[in-house]
């Protein structure tokens, strides 16, 4: 018998969400935060993560020694994020809050936004909101440190693809759908699980990403008194190509 279940935006998707990203390397993420942390501020200090997930990437900064917070919008992803802080001994404050109403106790010396987390803002608007509440939580010299989709990306590498994963235990169909007026990718996931009783059990999930010309994110982040500082390829050190599928921004606060 299969059961069908419509949920909220990385409801279900966090419980398997560690398992389907097992190819991102997120100590190489980590690794290249930290040397751009260190090569403009020599010191590890306090780093606030907007769209932080399951919290990998806070994990890993935390056993570099910053001082973590992690931001969400997901109570789901948040309560693994803290389920794996807590079995690793280490320390973060995970804060369920929209990045485009950041409010911190403090301002903090580094901000950061990984994994296309920008990308899915539902507007340029939105895009611009944050990048203005980055701005008023960010100390004066900090930076902001965040990576998106390219066009490139969502137009050729995820376009109207269909990509399968499979598991011991769920079958996940994740269907693109590409929208050319605004460069934007509607991401649909059906994931297939068994029940303890033998049913099949069938979660829908879905959410729109949209990607910009790098000349309009420099406007946003101008506008909201944040100056581009360096671009690359991914994280990487070479700087983007044409086929790029990702962008690593580095801003500062001046």
């Amino acid at each position: 018998m299969l059961q069908r279940v419509t949920t909220d935006s990385y409801g279900i998707f966090a419980d398997y969400y560690d398992r389907f990203t097992r190819n991102v390397s997120y100590v190489s993420y980590a690794k290249r935060i930290d040397e751009i942390v260190m090569q403009r501020h020599k010191k590890r200090g306090t780093i606030v993560d907007l769209g932080c997930g399951t919290g990998t990437i806070d994990l890993l900064l935390a056993k570099k020694g910053y001082s973590v917070t992690g931001i969400d919008r997901s109570v789901e992803m948040l309560t693994v994020a803290e389920k794996k802080m807590r079995e690793s001994g280490l320390k973060a404050s995970f804060v369920r809050q929209d990045m485009t109403r950041l409010s911190l106790p403090s301002k903090a010396d580094v901000i950061i936004s990984t994994l296309d987390g920008i990308n899915h803002l539902s507007s340029a608007e939105a895009v611009s909101k944050t990048f203005s509440r980055v701005s008023k939580n960010l100390r004066h010299g900090g930076i902001f440190v965040f990576d998106m989709n390219t066009i490139y990306k969502h137009s050729k590498t995820l376009g109207n693809n269909c990509f399968i994963f499979d598991t011991d235990d769920v079958y996940l169909g994740w269907q693109n759908d590409y929208r050319e007026c605004d460069n934007s990718v509607l991401i649909t996931l059906d994931f297939f699980t068994n029940g303890k009783d033998g049913k099949i059990s069938r979660y829908t999930e879905s959410f729109r990403e949209k990607a910009y010309p790098v000349m309009q994110v420099f406007g946003m982040l101008i506008r909201s008194g944040l100056i581009p500082l360096e671009i690359y390829d991914g994280i990487s050190h070479k700087p983007p190509k044409k086929n790029s599928d990702r962008i690593l921004f580095v801003a500062g606060k001046l």
